[in-house]
């Protein structure tokens, strides 16, 4: 390594490409491969000074394909452990040597891109027979039909996809999918050989229909059309799959199910379709002659031509009440069922007891279940009946066939029960309920007088002494005035000290109202004691001590009249003491 150093470095010095070239041909280890030989001389090619880990990349600079497989991962080069090429290949070895020096007893072909399978790998098999002399390893065929083409007994029909069918155990064996055919073998056709649908190799010529093998089977002599999977299954030819119900748009259902196919279907099955529609094979039986139109099925049903399944509930009038259990001729009197009037006064005018004054609504009142029984809601008209008006018969009220002039207000019926003799008018209802004509619901608090305390539990009669209640007055005097013990003189304003509780009861505020309060000896003195003169024209109390107590001064007006100064409200003779400036009494 020294000696190649300073050759280098005297070659650098020198500075002779030449020189050095002949130096580096002096010190070849040898003359390289028959592959390589056109590179003698050139070491550069393939070496680069004093940078061995460089050597790869010269490789690959010829060896293309060999980086390709690198750098894609694939082939032998792109599966095993990255390592330099000279760890395998070698040269300057002479011009015999081989360059690759490969083990085949040892050789893993499962990282190449054909794993040796089956067949391919039984020992006998040798490399030559893939791999010829003088060829590159990876120029060896990848497909089966490179080795195999003798043997294709297809021709090349089928293509060059041989693994599709073939198996690498056995060539004789196949393993196609008929599955991923348009035609997937199920049934009765699973068992059955290849030869019997494909009588020659190319067995892209097979029939993928069902008349193509089964025409000789057909006993409708094609006069249904070749579907025959339509009705036939591969479960096996007598076995038929064809479910009506499901497969067209006519379900067959009551007679329809015990019908022959040929009974409808009279010409080929798919070019003459039939019409899905009773008409087209009922005509003949259409009594009503076409007036009703064409949808049989509304009225007739599949169990019997002749019963009638017609959903009366679906028209203009449905049929409730007595009106079920009627005969369709009792209306309709021919077989154009549409000339039926459909109001109930079209067939029921000669039960029409009003004559015609009420209108043809008949409905209104009557129901289905008896043309006697009336249904109306009379909650639905200006004079809902409420109470004991409920309880009342119709002919009560309404005196004729014509319920429209029957009077709507309480006086038109109630004229001769008013013992007020019209004085408190025609609104009844003010005072008086549906519920019964004794019981009133008077709202007193709208008057004048509402009634409290005590006069709630009064009889109306206690003060409205005569029918007219409105001469009542609302002074509590015009009831009240035996119970004046006042006997007037304190006025009739008796609620000025008297409430609605109780008449002995009074809540009148002598400090706020009179602005004399009453205290000490003044709070058990009865009214009469100051007040001895009637309180309407008389005047008022003076609120000094004197204007009750003149008599009692023993000081002669002495000392004023503001007596309170000395005198208390407990007692006249009781005097409150005053301390003078000097301390003396006064």
């Amino acid at each position: 390594m020294t000696v190649r150093c300073l050759l280098a470095a005297w070659l650098a010095l020198a500075g002779g490409a030449a020189l050095g070239q002949s130096l580096e041909s002096v010190l070849s280890p040898g003359p390289l491969a028959e592959a390589h030989a056109r590179a003698e001389g050139e070491c550069r090619n393939c070496h680069v000074p004093f940078d061995r880990a460089a050597q790869n990349a010269l490789c690959l600079d010829c060896h293309k394909e060999v980086g390709v497989d690198l750098r894609e991962h694939r082939g032998y080069h792109g599966r095993i452990a990255p390592q330099p090429c000279r760890a395998c290949h070698t040269d300057h070895r002479g011009r015999g040597a081989k360059i690759v020096q490969l083990d085949e007893r040892a050789f893993d072909h499962g990282k190449t891109d054909f794993a040796l399978r089956g067949a391919h790998a039984e020992p006998k098999l040798e490399c030559r027979a893939c791999h010829p002399p003088k060829k590159k390893y990876r120029e060896a065929p990848g497909r089966c039909v490179d080795c195999h083409a003798k043997q294709d007994v297809h021709k090349g029909r089928l293509g060059a996809q041989c693994a599709d069918c073939h198996a690498e155990s056995d060539w004789k064996k196949t393993r196609f999918d008929h599955g991923k055919t348009r035609f997937p073998l199920r049934g009765k056709h699973a068992p059955v050989k290849c030869a019997s649908c494909h009588k020659s190799s190319n067995f892209k010529e097979a029939p993928v229909t069902c008349i193509g093998c089964h025409r000789a089977d057909d006993k409708h002599k094609a006069r249904y059309g070749q579907k025959c999977e339509t009705c036939h299954s591969d479960q096996g030819w007598k076995l038929l799959a064809f479910d009506h119900d499901k497969d067209t748009h006519f379900a067959l259902r009551g007679r329809h199910r015990a019908v022959q196919c040929d009974s409808c279907h009279t010409g080929d099955l798919y070019r003459d379709k039939l019409q899905a529609t009773c008409i087209a094979c009922h005509r003949k039986d259409d009594r009503h002659k076409g007036s009703l139109g064409t949808a049989c099925g509304d009225c007739h049903s599949e169990r019997d031509w002749k019963v009638g399944r017609f959903d009366h509930a679906k028209t203009r009038f449905p049929l409730l009440g007595r009106h079920a259990a009627v005969k369709c001729d009792s209306c309709h009197k021919s077989a154009v069922f549409k000339d039926v009037p459909g109001t109930c006064i079209g067939c029921h005018r000669k039960d029409d007891r009003h004559k015609g004054a009420l209108g043809e609504n008949c409905a209104s009142c009557h129901g289905e279940r008896s043309w006697k029984e009336s249904r109306f809601d009379h909650a639905k008209t200006a004079f809902p009946l409420l109470g004991s008006h409920a309880r009342v018969r119709c002919e009560s009220c309404h005196r004729d066939t014509n319920y429209r002039r029957t009077p709507k207000d309480c006086f038109g019926c109630h004229r001769q029960d008013d013992v007020h003799e019209g004085q408190l008018g025609t609104r009844c209802d003010a005072c008086h309920d549906a519920g019964t004509w004794k019981k009133a619901r008077f709202d007193h608090g709208r008057t004048r007088f509402p009634l409290l305390g005590g006069h709630l539990v009064v009889p109306c009669a206690k003060c409205h002494a005569g029918k007219r209640y409105k001469d009542a007055k609302p002074a509590c005097v015009s009831c009240h005035a035996r119970d004046d013990v006042h006997k007037r003189r304190l006025g009739p304003a008796c609620e000025t000290c008297h409430n609605a509780r109780a008449w002995r009861s009074w809540d009148f505020d002598h400090a706020r109202r009179a602005r004399f309060a009453l205290d000490g000896a003044h709070a058990r003195l009865k009214c009469e004691g100051c007040h001895r003169a009637p309180v309407d024209g008389a005047p008022r109390l003076a609120a000094s001590c004197a204007s009750c107590h003149a008599g009692d001064d023993v000081h002669d007006g002495g000392f004023g009249r503001q007596c309170e100064k000395c005198h208390v409200t407990s007692s006249f003779k009781t005097i409150r003491r005053r301390v003078g400036m000097a301390g003396g009494l006064q």
